[in-house]
């Protein structure tokens, strides 16, 4: 493996040496250096490569190449390199080797080539050192950067929403799942579609449709990417109509939810931050964990109680990333719904992360965007056996209300538990009287769907002090018994 020596950047300091002529000052982007402007820095610690020789070659056939590259335009070096290695993360995912990976220093990027003509040569240059085979690029290029960048570099370029696109389609197993993907697929690829050579000229009408195809086909027909795009636009019809009617069950199976009164926790978080860990401990749920990203897309709602036994649902959910595509949060709509009509979100963030605070504010844009910013939230602070103690009491005093527990040992979950408790939404009528004991069922429905204060048996029935909702409330008032 070709060893490579970082380029060192100097740091932004007063004592450094005057401005180049020419360079700029952002108030959110710091003083670009002639020096940052012209080098791509070097990534270390990303290559993925493996030692063992026949374990390189069946993944040298199984597996793509890559190099990542990326633009940094705000925030610090350091920001900009954890972003990278979360690209580095989701190329892994995907199944993908990550040789080496870049960045360049711009305000922002190059309109043409997204690095600038003259570092996407340097990139070529990466790409037939490694022999990689594609480039990710850390961002959503337009149409003509990708097109631009490919034929400087002359292997296939993807963007970061595609490779996210990509993950998703590996790991969608419900119809519903696989139905959403296929959605934002299309939805992205459509303004993106290409063609080469003679595809583009291909025509479907004039002499060629003389002979059979009879009146009414003769013309000029249609080139080849103008069929590719009214197959896509029946397609997203399609899959538009399948999706309405999942949509519609699992609408109904919300509604029932409703109906019987029962309080729903919704689990959403960053992409691996241990939310599907977390549901196993808090409900026995068994559902997959992975350490890898996206590894849940379909939603699971499980049964849990309380300590005074009322119950309320918990659902896993979909992961979210910075820059989630908005084909994605558009595609996955009717599963986010499970988080819009949650009546509390558990935010769970990955402690050990390197940079947990984006984590928040990450999926707090997605929030927001589905319209889910003002449920009551808790915060909880995951994997805090891995995490720097700095870090963890950082985040504390961030979020003061933060609880922080380790699906992996068990520590802070009682205290978890104890929080959602309090926080579920209490049923507004207190009732107190006796039930008869050939109403049994009444005094089940308040267990069920409200909160039993006490309960005591009596020859002439059940005394019982409770608070309920006003249907059940009603029922009991025709009893004489609140």
């Amino acid at each position: 493996m070709t060893e490579t020596t970082p380029i060192p950047v100097p740091s932004p300091d007063p004592t450094r040496p005057p401005r180049q002529p020419g360079a700029r000052t952002d108030p959110d982007v710091g003083t670009l250096d002639l020096e940052d402007r012209s080098a791509l820095r070097r990534v270390g610690g990303l290559s993925t490569e493996l030692q063992d020789v026949s374990e390189v070659e069946y993944r040298q056939v199984r597996l793509e190449r890559v190099v990542l590259v990326g633009v940094w335009t705000s925030g610090s070096i350091t920001d900009a390199e954890n972003s990278l290695r979360e690209l580095s993360a989701l190329a892994e995912t995907a199944g993908a080797e990550v040789l080496d990976g870049v960045i360049q220093r711009r305000d922002k990027p190059d309109a043409a080539t997204y690095i600038g003509s003259g570092k996407a040569r340097e990139l070529r240059d990466i790409v037939i050192e490694h022999a990689a085979d594609t480039v990710i690029c850390d961002g959503e290029l337009t149409p003509g950067q990708l097109i631009q960048l490919e034929k400087v570099v002359n292997v296939k370029v993807v963007d970061r929403t595609w490779l996210i696109l990509d993950i998703f389609a590996q790991h969608a197993k419900s119809r519903e799942g696989k139905a959403q993907v296929s959605l934002a697929q299309m939805q992205y690829l459509m303004p993106r579609l290409r063609g080469w050579g003679e595809s583009l000229s291909r025509q479907a009408g004039g002499r060629a449709g003389g002979a059979t195809g009879g009146v009414g086909t003769r013309g000029p027909g249609e080139t080849k990417i103008e069929t590719d795009r009214r197959r896509i636009r029946d397609k997203v019809a399609k899959l538009r109509r399948e999706l309405r009617a999942m949509e519609t069950s699992r609408a109904t199976k919300r509604g029932r939810r409703k109906a019987n009164r029962v309080p729903a926790v919704a689990l959403a978080g960053y992409t691996n931050a241990g939310k599907s860990s977390l549901m196993n401990c808090l409900t026995g749920a068994g559902v997959l964990v992975d350490n890898s990203l996206f590894a849940t897309l379909d939603p699971t709602v499980r049964k849990a109680r309380t300590s005074d036994g009322r119950i309320y649902t918990l659902a896993d959910t979909v992961g979210f990333v910075r820059h989630l595509p908005h084909q994605l949060v558009e595609a996955f709509r009717s599963t986010l719904d499970e988080v819009t009509d949650a009546d509390l979100v558990l935010h769970v963030v990955d402690g050990s992360d390197p940079d947990p605070e984006r984590q928040l504010t990450s999926v707090r844009e997605v929030l927001a965007e589905i319209g889910a910013e003002n449920l009551p939230e808790i915060v909880v602070i995951n994997k805090a056996d891995l995490a720097d103690p700095m870090a963890v009491a950082r985040l504390r005093r961030r979020e003061p209300g933060a609880i922080t527990v380790s699906a992996h040992t068990g520590l802070g979950l009682d205290q978890l538990r104890e929080r959602i408790e309090g926080a579920l939404p209490h049923p507004p009528v207190d009732i107190a009287g006796v039930v008869p004991y050939d109403r049994g069922d009444l005094v089940s429905r308040m267990h069920t769907e409200g909160e039993v204060l006490s309960e005591e048996h009596r020859e002439d029935g059940t005394l019982v002090t409770a608070r309920v909702h006003p249907d059940l409330a009603a029922a009991l008032t025709g009893l004489g018994t609140a």
